[in-house]
């Protein structure tokens, strides 16, 4: 069944084809002065190597290092129908990711299902576990409800800025310093449960940033 089409506004045409452009190259320009390391939980690796399906659950404050970290990785990622989602995924798909149409709130249902489809493609997920309006670092259910449907267990990753601008958003959204350092912490893979998910959540969180010197 095909989705409805959007309408936009002349305005907001203008903006989309200007916005992601230009988003993406300030992305490549800071992205290309930033250092990474990962640290893991004690029986863990780093799964760059490893394999689809996955899936992988990150706060949303995280996403701009995520963004180039794991750009060119085809790493989908759900992204809500709203115009501002339009903004995201046009910018994002420039770096590699796929954007799974969908949000956890005003159509989880359907975002749901498409990650499902997703992941059953043998594709590596994504998920914002506080999005898309938070509460702030406060998992809601839909990472445990996929992972459940597809009878998988759920990463947690943190990336923490050493040097960082947090926006007065909802999120505290982390815009890393250019040439800071950023630590990724990955925990062992938990069973689909949201306190598991949570507590997964939290331990990525202290790791990633007890780490930073």
């Amino acid at each position: 069944m095909s989705e409805p089409a959007v309408h936009y506004t002349f305005k907001q045409r203008v903006m989309l084809t200007i916005v992601p452009p230009l988003a993406y190259m300030i992305i490549c320009l800071l992205g290309a002065t930033l250092r990474y390391e990962d640290i893991c939980e004690p029986g863990m690796v780093p799964q760059y190597e490893t394999p689809p399906p996955l899936i992988y659950a990150l706060w949303h404050r995280c996403l701009l290092a995520c963004a180039w970290r794991f750009r060119n990785a085809n790493l989908h990622i759900l992204i809500s129908r709203s115009f501002d989602g339009e903004l995201i995924a046009r910018t994002v798909e420039r770096l590699g990711f796929v954007a799974v149409r969908g949000s956890s709130s005003r159509d989880g249902a359907v975002g749901l299902r498409n990650l499902q489809r997703a992941y059953l493609q043998n594709n590596y997920i994504a998920i914002t576990a506080d999005g898309p309006r938070g509460p702030r670092q406060k998992t809601k259910p839909g990472v445990a409800q996929l992972a459940s449907l597809v009878n998988a267990r759920v990463g947690a990753i943190y990336l923490h800025p050493h040097r960082a601008w947090a926006l007065r958003s909802w999120d505290r959204f982390l815009i890393p310093k250019p040439f800071s350092r950023i630590t990724i912490a990955w925990t062992i893979p938990v069973v689909a449960e949201q306190q598991a998910v949570q507590n997964a959540l939290d331990r990525a969180t202290g790791l990633a940033e007890s780490h930073t010197s």
